[in-house]
């Protein structure tokens, strides 16, 4: 074999050894990193939190509130600290009408002290009340049965329009129309060819759609004549046919009938009418607080895991609005009817995040007499409105409660600021 062919083979040698040495380790190198990021993919699979490190930037999500907290202290009185924060503010929840929290704002620059404090007020109606609303500028009116039954539909448009013209900041127009028992407009054919249904009624007929479709009816009715608030519905919890409330609940378990809270809600979304969530905490058995003073004796355990369901089922659906009763709850204030109580407050804006309008049940009843400042008390306690039937002496008792420093004017702004937002958020302003 000569020199050259000796060299050629070599050569050939050389090059095939550098191929298959470069071949196998790009191979053991691509085999090596598929099987390692197919490690790390398993091992994401199987521990999906390795990858949920926290942007500083980010805010971690709250848990869901404890609404059973306190359960295993059954008979013990609630104590909250008692401290000057409004229960009008909630810094804990995304208010439901923070899209116009800065337009109130505004808007409350604008107020005189007289006119702040009648936006706190839901006032009776009356035949002199057009000329009152211009000199008091009041932030609502409640409509009854004997305003309507003898008008026509005509005449009660011209009624309630009579009133907003006459008003610098369009009024809530409210009623009570809760069907059955408690129907405002029912007994006038001129408005309502047919009356009204109790919710018990329309559920045996067809259960939530029935409570859907009369929740549409009532909402374009009330909507014609110019209502825009409606004082329901009642989602309170009565166990037996003989308590005082049970014809006006729906009569179901505390599940139903917070899905009848939700579906009220929820349908009324799609119309200009608001609806109102009652009695907070929830009535039971108690008696008629139109009459005198009632007083709840069950524990806190068995009020939070029945009648505050359907109202944090109803807050969760983005209820605007909440009244709140005048029975004395106590396992949770013992001292003062809820209406007037800090403690229920707190637990209705801190526990279950409510953001919205709270209200007062109507001032004027009995279960209230043998409180004093009973307006400046339902303010600082944390409502925002105040139903009453002699409105220039609660106007005149929150006037002189400011002057007499029991309130202050930043605690009256706080509380007139989140009506403004309310109106704001239906369109009213």
């Amino acid at each position: 074999m000569n020199k050259n062919k000796i060299i050629s083979i070599i050569a050939i040698a050389i090059i095939i050894c550098t191929f298959i040495t470069t071949y196998k380790f790009k191979y053991e190198f691509t085999f090596a990193t598929n099987t390692e990021t197919k490690a790390n993919v398993e091992e994401i699979e199987d521990n999906p939190n390795i990858n949920d490190t926290q942007n500083k930037d980010e805010t971690p999500i709250e848990d869901e509130p404890n609404i059973n907290n306190n359960t295993d202290n059954k008979d013990n009185n609630v104590n909250h600290e008692d401290n000057n924060t409004s229960s009008n503010t909630n810094t804990n929840s995304k208010n439901i009408f923070k899209d116009y929290e800065e337009l109130a704002q505004k808007k409350l620059q604008e107020l005189s002290l007289d006119e702040k404090i009648a936006q706190t007020l839901l006032v009776h109606y009356t035949d002199k009340l057009v000329d009152d609303e211009k000199k008091y500028q009041f932030g609502g009116v409640i409509f009854f049965e004997k305003d309507f039954k003898t008008k026509t539909k005509d005449e009660i448009i011209s009624m309630i329009k009579n009133l907003q013209n006459n008003a610098k900041i369009p009024m809530l127009t409210a009623i009570d129309e809760e069907g059955g028992k408690v129907s405002r407009l029912s007994s006038n054919k001129n408005v309502v060819d047919t009356p009204f249904k109790s919710s018990q009624e329309l559920y045996k007929e067809n259960g939530f759609d029935a409570i859907r479709d009369d929740t549409i009816r009532k909402s374009i009715v009330l909507d014609e004549l110019g209502l825009n608030l409606n004082l329901a519905p009642v989602v309170d919890i009565a166990s037996k046919n003989t308590d005082y409330i049970y014809n006006r609940t729906i009569g179901l378990n505390a599940n139903l009938t917070g899905t009848f809270a939700k579906t009220v809600i929820e349908t009324s979304k799609e119309f200009n009418v608001s609806y109102t969530l009652k009695h907070f905490p929830g009535y039971g058995n108690n008696a008629d607080t139109h009459k005198g003073i009632s007083i709840d004796t069950r524990s806190y355990k068995d009020i939070m895991n029945n009648d505050i369901i359907p109202f944090k089922m109803g807050i969760e659906a983005n209820a605007e609005a909440i009244m709140v009763s005048h029975n004395i709850v106590t396992s949770i204030d013992k001292d003062y009817p809820a209406s007037i109580s800090k403690k229920i407050h707190d637990l209705l804006r801190n526990d279950l995040k409510f953001t919205g309008v709270i209200i007062t049940d109507d001032l004027n009843m009995k279960a209230l007499e043998e409180y004093g400042d009973v307006e400046i008390n339902a303010l600082k306690s944390g409502n925002n409105v105040l139903i009453t039937a002699d409105y220039q002496k609660s106007f005149n008792n929150i006037k002189q409660g400011i002057n007499d420093n029991k309130i202050s004017i930043e605690e009256l702004d706080k509380i007139v600021t989140k009506v403004l937002e309310w109106k704001y958020y239906k369109q009213l302003l």
